[in-house]
């Protein structure tokens, strides 16, 4: 069994209450084939809430103590993120799941590339918090 980002499949769970869905994920959903996870509702974020960026790194940055998750008042979410990762992990083994379908340019989920904690739509190379933690314990991230 997979996972995937929950707003993938249609839940609205993203930052701003809406959902991302990608059709041929939701299908697998359907089919029972992939488990939904949002690393930051399980972390306890509500929806919607505040936007989130990382700053001076990326995910395995903030996963070694060199960069922070801050969100777009400043105030930083880093333990949060860390938590949600953790917790998502948690979820990914106990499925033995080898491959998660995860939300493009995410603090969380992003793989390959995310925003450059700005806060001003600009992207740079990098993973999210979750997708950095996944792949250091073998899991295959996809970026939807």
């Amino acid at each position: 069994m997979d996972i995937a980002s929950a707003c993938l499949i249609g839940q609205k769970c993203r930052y701003n209450g809406q959902a991302a869905t990608d059709a041929k994920l939701k299908q697998l959903y359907e089919q029972g084939k992939v488990i939904p996870v949002c690393p930051e509702l399980l972390a306890g974020y509500t929806t919607p809430r505040n936007p989130c960026e990382i700053t001076l790194g990326q995910g395995s940055d903030v996963l070694s103590g060199k960069a922070t998750v801050v969100d777009i008042d400043g105030i930083d979410q880093t333990a949060e993120f860390i938590k949600g990762a953790e917790l998502t992990l948690e979820l990914a083994q106990s499925h033995n799941a080898k491959r998660a379908y995860l939300k493009s340019q995410s603090p969380s989920c992003g793989c390959g590339e995310i925003y450059d904690g700005s806060f001003s739509g600009d992207l740079r190379q990098g993973d999210g918090v979750t997708t950095a933690l996944l792949k250091q314990n073998g899991i295959k991230v996809v970026e939807v």
